[in-house]
């Protein structure tokens, strides 16, 4: 059986918001720049799911509902990926997850590593994130 997981794709003047997983075994792309968002509980649609883990991950409320873009299926699991605008800065939010986050540019994104400043060095960004790159190009 496939795992679902809902990703959140926000943006903000041209710049997507990232998270910096942490290096920790055990997780996907320990170390790596992804997507905030999680796997879905049982009963939890995958609408329900993103709001959830953006409150979990950086305590953001998001008002209204993140638009559905599309799901991909990796065999393993089955992404659920939502977009919107980022409407509060950077400092507003609390990150409990994660080691890092940033708005980086599709430039940035590009160059498949992005600096971390609390970290003070350039980390890679995990394959998934480039394929939503690729998605967002087409």
């Amino acid at each position: 059986m496939n795992h679902e997981v809902a990703l959140a794709f926000l943006h903000r003047d041209g710049n997507w918001l990232i998270q910096l997983r942490d290096d920790v075994d055990g997780i996907l792309y320990p170390g790596h720049w992804g997507l905030f968002g999680g796997h879905l509980e049982p009963g939890e649609t995958p609408a329900q799911a993103v709001h959830r883990e953006l409150i979990e991950e950086i305590n953001l409320v998001v008002d209204k509902t993140l638009d559905y873009w599309f799901s991909h299926n990796k065999g393993i699991y089955v992404a659920h990926i939502f977009r919107g605008p980022l409407v509060v800065s950077l400092d507003q939010l609390h990150q409990r997850e994660g080691q890092d986050i940033c708005l980086a540019s599709i430039q940035q994104l590009s160059t498949r590593a992005i600096w971390s400043s609390r970290l003070q060095e350039y980390r890679p960004i995990a394959p998934g994130l480039e394929f939503l790159m690729k998605h967002l190009r087409s």
